[in-house]
């Protein structure tokens, strides 16, 4: 799961494993799995950086 801020500033919790894309235009947009779009104050960049590391983070917890 990565956090991620809503324009309106509110925090929000997405799995970033239901990520199918992020776009720039110049807002962030990410589309979701389920067809469901978000526009997020973080960069592209900022959101693959945090899908990265949680990537990483999931396969480093022993039994899962």
């Amino acid at each position: 799961m990565i956090k991620l801020t809503k324009l309106n500033g509110e925090e929000l919790v997405i799995n970033a494993n239901l990520i199918q894309y992020i776009e720039s235009r110049p807002d962030t947009f990410i589309t979701l799995t389920s067809d469901d779009r978000l526009i997020v104050k973080e960069s592209v960049e900022e959101v693959v950086k945090r899908s990265i590391a949680y990537s990483r983070a999931i396969r480093l917890v022993p039994g899962l």
